[in-house]
Parts: structure tokens; C-alpha cells; sequence
């Protein structure tokens, strides 16, 4: 009778436990089918959109749109390579890289690389905007098109050499295509918690504040004159007001990679402690589960870089709405110009002349 009853619970606990595994894989699939697919198209259009509007006169002068060109056209490869292969792997169960150890390497060996390149020229934009905002003329000259040019060449070539160490150390091991086990193990899951996610987020927040304190200091260092609103901003104190929204599109962008990034960062940390674990079948399932949203969460963020600049700055706007009033809906170009606090709309027509 005993032996029974044991019997019967074994094979209902085994029963539940292929209920909960089914169920996770499919709320697993179906998120990376749909959630990541409007990710991907959201995402390309938002990077190419941000490419163009950063490009045009307004903004060419800028280091600090130079590195959101840089990290939108690095999104583009992000989105259409990292984000594909992972929605093929999760969403359409296409698990090549589990069986082909060439295509394992060169797979997760892009996916860090294209990663890592817009996340850091994010991070460069905020080192820019604080020795941009220095009061000190020597750490303003750091902020240029010609250094940011640089910084932008060698941050592509210095993670093709960090990770050089996946092509080296990842295998395939059950059916799994992971990095070695051991102390390697240990280290590369460290080793990725602090790059992906406490040492970006560290320095965002390090030079993002330095940065407000810097502005919060140009504006109580010289009060300008009453009623002389007509001055040269460099005379009176103020910012421009490009700068002013580009130091608000980069906050906004801080605080939204802050959000959707912390939780990757934490479960890598976890992940480091059970490297070495024998899970059962379920574990691994909710592991797997639980990995795979907080990078949805990674790429979400960079889909919304887009929406970000759109809602965050007037300027962006008024570039992005006219370039789709030229060269979509083919109307004449119109000039905002100001006047003694007046904002006058002109519309340019081909006979006008440019004074």
C-alpha cells in the first residue's frame, strides 16, 4: 500500500513538473516570437531615424551626436544580428549554435562585441557633455569632433580584442552552447556582470551627476542682466539650447538605461554563484526563462533610444518632423528663426532667397 502511494506521488510530482517546464518554454517562445520581433522593427527604424536627424546641420557640429550616431548605426547590427539570432534560438527553436561549434564562437563572439559598442559610446556621450559643461578651458577641449572621432574608432577596436576570448573558451557541452566551466566559468560570469552592468552603470551615474553639478555651477556663477535676453549666451552665462536638450536627451537615456539594464547586470551575478550547479529540468527552464527577459529588457532599452530623443528634446522634433515634411511629403522646408523672445515660422518656396 506504501509503495503505492509513493508511486503515485512520484508520478504526480513528475506530471506537474512537465506541466510547469511546457509551460515556461511556451510563455519562453511566444514572448521572443512576438516581444522581441516588434523590438527588432522598432528598433531598426528607430536607429536608422536617429542616424539621419543627428546628421543634419543642426547637430554636425556636435561631439556629443557623434557618438549617438555612432551608437545608433552599432544598434543596427545590434538589432539585426544579436536580437535575431537570439529571437531564431528562443522564439522559432532554430539552435544551430548548439550543434555547430564554429557558428557557437563567431555567434556569441559578435552578440558581445555588438552589444558592447553602443552601450560604451552611450557612456562616451556622457564623458563628453561633462568636460563639455567644465568650467575649465583645458577639459573642454577634450569635448571635440576630432577626439570623439577617435574614442569612437577605438572603442570598436578594443572590445574585437576583448572578446577575441570567446572565440578561445566557448564550447559546446550537452547540447549547450556556454563558455567553459571551472574557474573559467566563475571568472566570465563575473567578468560579465561588471561589464555589462555595474561598470556601465557606474559610470553613467559618476559623470552624469558631475555633469548636472557642472551646469548647476554655470547657472549660479554669473546671473544675467534684467531684461538683457538678447545677449550671447556665453556672456550671460547660459548654455545654448542645444546643449541644454542634449544634456537632457543624455539624462533621460541614463535614467532609462538604469531601469531596464539593472536586472541583467543582478542575474549575471546570480548566475556566477550556480555556474558549477547540477539543475533539474525545471530549474533549467526557469533559468533559461529568466536569462532570456533580462536581455529582452537590454534590447528594449535600445528600441526606446529613438522614442527617448523624440519626447525628450524640442529640437529633435522640429529636425525629425522636417525632414519628413521635405523629403516624404515633399513640402517646402520651413526656417524657425527667434526675436526678442517671438518665434517666426517661415516657409522657404523655391523663388526665396537665403539672406
Amino acid at each position: 500500500m506504501n509503495i503505492t502511494i509513493t508511486n503515485t506521488t512520484i508520478a504526480s510530482t513528475s506530471d506537474y513538473d512537465t506541466r510547469m517546464i511546457a509551460l515556461v518554454n511556451l510563455l519562453n517562445q511566444t514572448i521572443s516570437q512576438v516581444a522581441l520581433g516588434l523590438i527588432c522593427i522598432m528598433g531598426n527604424i528607430g536607429s536608422i531615424f536617429n542616424c539621419i536627424v543627428f546628421s543634419q546641420p543642426t547637430f554636425q557640429k556636435s561631439p556629443c551626436a557623434m557618438y549617438f550616431i555612432a551608437a545608433s548605426f552599432s544598434q543596427l547590427f545590434t538589432f539585426d544580428f544579436a536580437l535575431f539570432t537570439r529571437m531564431l534560438h528562443y522564439g522559432y527553436n532554430m539552435k544551430a549554435l548548439n550543434y555547430e561549434l564554429w557558428y557557437c564562437k563567431i555567434r556569441f563572439y559578435l552578440f558581445y562585441i555588438f552589444v558592447a559598442v553602443p552601450r560604451y559610446n552611450l557612456i562616451m556621450a556622457t564623458v563628453d557633455r561633462f568636460f563639455a559643461s567644465s568650467r575649465d578651458a583645458l577639459r573642454r577641449q577634450w569635448s571635440s569632433q576630432k577626439i570623439a572621432l577617435r574614442v569612437i574608432i577605438a572603442n570598436s577596436i578594443l572590445w574585437c580584442i576583448i572578446y577575441i576570448q570567446v572565440l578561445i573558451f566557448y564550447e559546446i557541452n550537452n547540447s549547450n552552447c556556454s563558455y567553459r566551466g571551472g574557474s573559467y566559468g566563475i571568472f566570465f560570469s563575473i567578468y560579465i556582470s561588471i561589464d555589462s552592468g555595474i561598470l556601465p552603470i557606474s559610470l553613467m551615474l559618476i559623470f552624469g551627476l558631475l555633469t548636472v553639478k557642472h551646469v548647476h555651477q554655470s547657472k549660479q556663477r554669473i546671473v544675467p542682466t534684467p531684461g538683457n535676453n538678447d545677449a550671447p549666451a556665453n556672456q550671460t552665462g547660459r548654455m545654448s539650447k542645444k546643449d541644454a536638450q542634449l544634456h537632457k536627451m543624455l539624462a533621460n537615456q541614463i535614467l532609462l538605461f538604469l531601469i531596464l539594464n539593472i536586472p541583467n547586470p543582478c542575474y549575471l551575478v546570480y548566475q556566477s554563484f550556480i555556474v558549477n550547479s547540477t539543475l533539474s529540468p525545471l530549474r533549467r527552464a526557469s533559468e533559461s526563462f529568466a536569462s532570456n527577459m533580462t536581455y529582452v529588457l537590454v534590447y528594449l532599452g535600445f528600441s526606446l533610444t529613438f522614442a527617448n530623443f523624440f519626447i525628450s528634446s524640442e529640437i529633435f522634433r522640429r529636425e525629425f518632423i522636417q525632414l519628413i515634411r521635405t523629403k516624404v511629403l515633399r513640402q517646402n522646408p520651413r526656417r524657425t528663426t527667434s526675436t526678442g523672445g517671438a518665434t517666426t515660422v517661415k516657409v522657404l518656396r523655391p523663388t526665396d532667397g537665403e539672406e
